[in-house]
């Protein structure tokens, strides 16, 4: 981590207190996993898409109370609901019901790994998608070299908090999005980021939107909708 976040800050803003929309309506479990169970919760659509996919969303930090009731991670797994795509959200270890202790983003790879092996499993001839929300997005891009997922939707990727200049670079279609005014991570870090990436994500800069999306969460789901389409567009025509 370059950076420490302002607890303080965090604390006085509520900003993860995933207390602002009424969690998904799913089955929940507990999964085995490296640190002990892994709490997750599905959320299925009404009518599932033609090929639908299994879309896995991680959460933010968890020192900071990220947790799979956040309600960006809320809004995201509606969102894929919307277009007829199941997800699963979870709580890293250490978080709710899942046990063990947060372990700076490399025991949480191994967390997501797990639910995306059991995701795998339930739905084998589905592709994978994995998304994630700030801390979440960094677990997403350690993780994408062993998860290996057909898309990946990054939600304020914290580039200035952690090195991610020593990750893999991604190589399958790819979505960033991105708050103008994000007082969590510098936007204009992500900027250049996202244009020395040789695969070049679809980026959508939401100028007026911080770094939770406070009054925004209508914008990013249109905003999510609208960057999936350009890639199925993008893998249709290619």
């Amino acid at each position: 981590m370059t950076r420490e976040f302002d607890v303080s800050n965090l604390q006085e803003w509520h900003l993860y207190d995933g207390l602002e929309e009424a969690p998904c309506v799913g089955e929940e479990l507990l999964l085995s996993g490296p640190a002990g169970n892994i709490e997750i919760s599905t959320s299925y659509p009404a009518e599932l898409a033609d090929d639908f996919a299994v879309a896995v969303i991680c959460h933010p930090h968890p020192l900071y109370g990220g947790s799979m009731a956040n309600k960006v991670v809320h809004t995201l797994s509606g969102t894929f609901n919307d277009m007829g795509i199941p997800t699963v959200r979870f709580n890293f270890r250490g978080v709710g019901q899942s046990e063990g202790l947060f372990d700076q983003g490399k025991g949480e790879v191994d967390d997501l790994y797990t639910v995306i092996q059991w995701a795998r499993r339930r739905h084998p001839a589905a592709p994978l998608w994995v998304a994630g929300f700030s801390f979440g997005a960094y677990v997403v891009m350690r993780a994408q070299p062993i998860a290996k997922a057909r898309r990946l939707l990054l939600v304020a990727p914290p580039v200035s908090l952690f090195d991610f200049e020593r990750l893999d670079p991604v190589s399958v279609p790819w979505v960033v999005i991105q708050g103008g005014h994000d007082e969590v991570v510098d936007s204009q870090a992500v900027i250049d980021w996202v244009q020395q990436q040789s695969c070049r994500p679809v980026f959508r800069l939401m100028a007026d939107a911080d770094h939770f999306f406070h009054g925004r969460m209508n914008r990013l789901r249109g905003a999510v909708e609208t960057c999936w389409g350009r890639l199925s567009r993008m893998e249709t025509s290619g």
